[in-house]
Formats: structure tokens, C-alpha cells, sequence
């Protein structure tokens, strides 16, 4: 019953892995912009999510989905400048979907594991 706990839980810390690896990104894409000047998929590889974001595919789901696929729709599109004040106008946005997405999985997914622990227990003592 745990296990079933741990799966549930997975999708928030999905969700928490992607913001902050997005955050991350933003971040690094912004010093690249301003010193290096590589490009955003040899910038993105060392990355799990970023370069199937990069490339289109879907990472999430929904709103959250949404909100990915705006941030990429707009990169590489125009001069370093203008991108440098977009990453830095994105810089807000994307920490607190970070917050938010952190602390959902720290308060969810212990959640989820206690109760189907809890349920296993129950189901055991009932069966016993």
C-alpha cells in the first residue's frame, strides 16, 4: 500500500524537479546570454526536462504545461538584450511556481505515503 503512496506522490515531485530545473535554467540562460553566448540546446543538455521542452514535447500537464510551452515559445526569438530582459522578467514568475512546487511535494507526498501506510496497516489488522 506504501508503493501506492509513492506513485501518487510522483507527480508532484515531477512537478517540483521541472520548475526548479526551469528556474535553474533561466538563471544559467541569462549568464550565457550576457558572457558566453552558446547555444540554448548546448545550454539546456545538461538538463533532464529542458531539452524536450526545448524541442516542444511535453514535460507537464495542464496549466502547468501551459506556462512551459509560453516560456520556450519566446526564446531565441530576438536579440540577446531583448531576451536577457524577458529571462529577466520570466525570473519572478519562475520562482514562485519553484516555491509553490516545492513545498506541495514536501507536504503532499509524505502525506500520501502516511495514509496508504496507515490504510496497509488497517487492511493487515483487519485481515489478521
Amino acid at each position: 500500500m506504501t508503493a501506492l503512496g509513492v506513485f501518487l506522490s510522483a507527480n508532484k515531485k515531477k512537478r517540483m524537479q521541472v520548475f526548479s530545473e526551469l528556474s535553474e535554467f533561466n538563471e544559467q540562460l541569462i549568464m550565457n546570454l550576457k558572457f558566453d553566448k552558446n547555444p540554448l540546446d548546448k545550454v539546456a543538455q545538461s538538463y533532464k526536462y529542458i531539452p524536450t521542452a526545448l524541442k516542444g514535447g511535453k514535460v507537464l500537464d495542464g496549466k502547468d504545461g501551459e506556462v512551459i510551452s509560453d516560456y520556450f515559445v519566446n526564446l531565441g526569438k530576438s536579440d540577446a538584450l531583448s531576451q536577457i530582459d524577458y529571462l529577466n522578467g520570466r525570473k519572478e514568475m519562475l520562482a514562485k511556481y519553484r516555491e509553490e512546487s516545492q513545498t506541495n511535494y514536501k507536504k503532499y507526498s509524505s502525506l500520501y505515503v502516511k495514509i496508504f501506510f496507515m490504510l496497509g496497516v488497517l487492511m493487515a489488522v483487519l485481515m489478521a
